[in-house]
């Protein structure tokens, strides 16, 4: 969440920037929050106004005593039993204003940095870089992944549903083969570029999922354990990045880089249409994670390196791709820069959507009370980051529909050694 001290340094910037974010009352919700504020910080001078005549007339008591003045100690001690009763009112207002406060302050989006472009729909989002190999002519009877995945047997659909429902595929044979390849590749990839396999649970108490910001943002997209109050996780950025809850970290260890596979699991409400059909859209799925907790000052160049795994991982799998810089108002709740990795699907003649790679600034830092201890030994909030490295479902779909041949389905060289074949038949 954000931190009065960056809506006070600039207020008016900090309303642009969720006006960029066409967060809905802005203005009228940091207003509140300065009016809250202003309420705790003036029950809070009280306060420390009367504890320091506590202390005084406490000293005064004493001597008053020695000097055998004891009807007038005794008023005086009568007023510093009232002024404690005072004292008592004011620190629970100062109690409720900060609860009040953060609150608020909870539903409040992040800031985008000056970076991100104006903007409410994904049609504006800046195309930023493209590559990989052309996207390759399939012939006009070309297949769409699901019916890929029928003819070979490698997911079956039906059988999902008849086990869960809509949006729990059943992997078969040589497509669980495949989804074990991409997973041991991913993170094999991950740790070569120096981060820390972490393996975390998949259900998350309310308290990680405010850390992170899914909440309340994105409660009705979660599946919720009631009866335990637990969620299933949209991401295993949820478990990774709150390891740092409550943690005073050292400069000199930053930034930690940790990475996960995950099963994640998405209700996915109001989802609907052509655009969901097989892998393209799912409530469960399978996804590594990268998440890194840095420095402020270096949260950027961290940034670019997350940018540049991932664009690796794609140019590994020989996929033609896309990166483009989210504007404004199709950003999340919670980042201040997010880029979104697509790749083509010339089956189905439409960019799919693979990887998000987020800084959340210090937003999601100050939830987390995550900090870090500099050479200075000043305590600091630190910046979170996080991508999809990879995300699974349309990463299958675009191989099965870019890679069919009339022999099978080509298995790119980077996956060869871990499906122990180059062809799916």
């Amino acid at each position: 969440m954000l931190t009065i001290k960056q809506i006070t340094d600039d207020k008016e910037a900090v309303i642009r920037g969720l006006e960029k974010k066409h967060f809905e009352g802005a203005r009228k919700a940091i207003e509140s929050v300065l009016a809250i504020d202003n309420k705790r910080k003036a029950a809070q001078a009280e306060r420390d106004r009367l504890l320091s005549e506590i202390n005084s007339l406490s000293k005064s008591i004493g001597a008053l005593m020695k000097e055998k003045r004891q009807e007038e100690a005794e008023t005086v001690k009568k007023r510093v039993s009232e002024i404690k009763e005072q004292t008592k009112v004011l620190e629970e207002e100062v109690k409720n204003a900060e609860e009040e406060r953060k609150q608020l302050l909870y539903t409040i989006p992040n800031v985008p940095y000056d970076l991100v472009p104006e903007g409410r729909t994904a049609e504006e989002n800046q195309v930023v870089k493209t590559g990989g190999p052309a996207a390759e002519d399939l012939p006009s009877e070309a297949l769409p992944h699901w019916e890929l995945a029928k003819k070979y047997n490698l997911i079956d659909f039906d059988l999902g549903v008849k086990i869960s429902g809509a949006g729990f595929p059943v992997y078969i044979g040589m497509g669980a083969r495949l989804q074990r390849a991409l997973i041991n590749f991913f993170l094999d990839e991950a740790r070569a570029a120096g981060y820390t396999e972490i393996m975390p649970p998949t259900v998350v108490n309310a308290a990680s999922g405010y850390g992170t910001g899914q909440l309340p943002d994105k409660e009705g997209q979660m599946y919720h354990a009631e009866a335990d109050d637990l969620y299933l996780i949209p991401t295993a950025e949820v478990p990774v990045t709150n390891i740092y809850r409550d943690v005073i970290l050292n400069e000199k260890d930053l930034p930690v880089k940790n990475c996960a596979y995950t099963q994640c699991f998405r209700r996915e409400a109001g989802s609907y249409g052509k655009d969901v059909r097989g892998l393209n859209r799912l409530h469960e799925f399978s996804k590594i994670e990268i998440v890194r907790i840095d420095t402020p000052e270096h949260s950027r160049e961290s940034h670019e390196e997350m940018l540049a795994h991932v664009e690796g991982l794609l140019q590994k799998l020989e996929l033609p791709y896309r990166i483009l810089r989210l504007c404004g108002g199709d950003m999340s709740f919670t980042a201040a820069l997010c880029y979104d990795f697509e790749v083509y699907s010339e089956a189905q003649h439409r960019w799919l959507e693979v990887s998000s790679v987020s800084n959340f600034d210090s937003y999601q830092a100050n939830r987390l009370q995550c900090r870090y201890k500099n050479a200075d030994k000043k305590i600091q909030l630190c910046h979170t980051l996080n991508g999809s490295a990879l995300a699974l479902p349309r990463i299958v779909a675009a191989l099965l529909e870019d890679f069919q041949t009339p022999e099978g389905i080509r298995i790119p060289k980077a996956l060869q050694p871990y499906m122990g074949c180059d062809m799916i038949r």
